[in-house]
């Protein structure tokens, strides 16, 4: 079992190694370069032509990766923080620390002052949505599946079908439209902001609907797909055959076998609640990952762009060495060694 998870997390860690010089290449040869990026664009061309020699942007794209990966490390002081620079780039960590994303000209702080809040605030609400639409996916799919074909099972898999169909904005919308200006129970923003006259718990509710009703019909589906596929196996319908009540036939000998496919698309439902949540987040005004990742794209802060999309890789390779190990463990035909 060690050997196997220490195998799948080796090769997970040489994929962020490698999705990171991506991510690293791709920021560094976008329009403009990275010294006119940093100080922005009302910055003398001297300032520019000084930071671009300072920060070595013309050395090849290998050795800066690497003087980057450095910095990131915290083996090497972070140049932008070099005082004969003058650019007032101060973080209270220190210029090398393990971790240091940088400066980020957006917000005009330390990324990691920016990004670890955000991060939370998203986790939150990915948190709370994915206590409801895990239980909540799980009971409708086995329902759905155990009882195929029938007005029950129609009726979930129309649930499914049609919550999934409805795009994020949209069901934001109507369910403003009902609980904010109709009925007048719900705040119609979500800045977290206890000073906003509603407490915290009520700012959460529509966002958490909204990712809720997208989310869990997907998760319903395939829930409900393997387990119909595992009712009609030929070991279930021996179990009836021998007289054992329906309970003990799907808890014993069904479930199991019914969640190796949909563990998998479970897990992944965590990338997608952290970093997938942009348009739910906008709605609300909701001051998320996604928001924030938007923002800094749209005004090109590479260092907060390239923070965040590690941190979402992260996320993902995480989740993804998790997924590994729990299907190996659900399914008994895969080796651990």
């Amino acid at each position: 079992m060690l050997r196997f998870a220490a195998r799948r997390l080796a090769s997970l860690l040489l994929t962020l190694v490698a999705a990171s010089f991506l991510v690293f290449a791709v920021t560094e040869f976008s329009p403009s370069n990275v010294a006119r990026k940093t100080l922005g664009p009302f910055a003398l061309q001297n300032q520019v032509d000084i930071l671009y020699e300072k920060l070595g942007l013309s050395d090849p794209l290998l050795v800066r990766y690497t003087r980057w990966a450095g910095v990131l490390l915290g083996l090497k002081a972070d140049p932008l923080q070099d005082p004969a620079l003058n650019l007032n780039f101060k973080d209270p960590r220190g210029d090398k620390y393990f971790g240091n994303f940088g400066y980020s000209t957006l917000y005009k702080a330390p990324v990691n002052d920016v990004i670890w809040s955000r991060l939370g605030a998203t986790a939150t609400l990915a948190g709370i949505a994915f206590a409801i639409i895990v239980p909540l996916s799980l009971a409708l799919g086995v329902l759905a599946g155990m009882r195929e074909g029938s007005a029950l099972d129609r009726t979930i898999s129309v649930f499914g079908i049609v919550s999934t169909s409805i795009p994020e904005f949209a069901s934001g919308v109507f369910l403003v439209a009902i609980f904010v200006v109709v009925l007048g129970w719900l705040p119609g923003t979500s800045p977290l902001d206890p000073g906003s006259g509603w407490p915290i718990w009520s700012q959460l509710v529509l966002p958490v609907a909204v990712l809720v009703l997208y989310d869990a019909g997907y998760v319903v589906r395939m829930v409900r797909g393997s387990m119909a596929e595992v009712m009609n196996k030929g070991y279930v319908r021996t179990a009836f055959l021998k007289g054992l009540p329906m309970r003990t036939v799907v808890m014993r000998h069904a479930l199991r076998n019914a969640m190796i496919a949909p563990f998998t698309v479970i897990l992944l439902q965590i990338n997608f609640l952290i970093s997938g949540v942009v348009v739910t987040e906008m709605v609300f005004a909701y001051p998320g990952f996604g928001r924030m990742i938007l923002d800094a794209s749209l005004f090109g802060d590479i260092a907060l762009i390239e923070a965040a999309t590690l941190i979402a890789l992260t996320i993902a390779i995480a989740t993804q060495l998790v997924s590994d190990i729990g299907y190996a463990l659900l399914n008994p035909q895969i080796s651990l060694k």
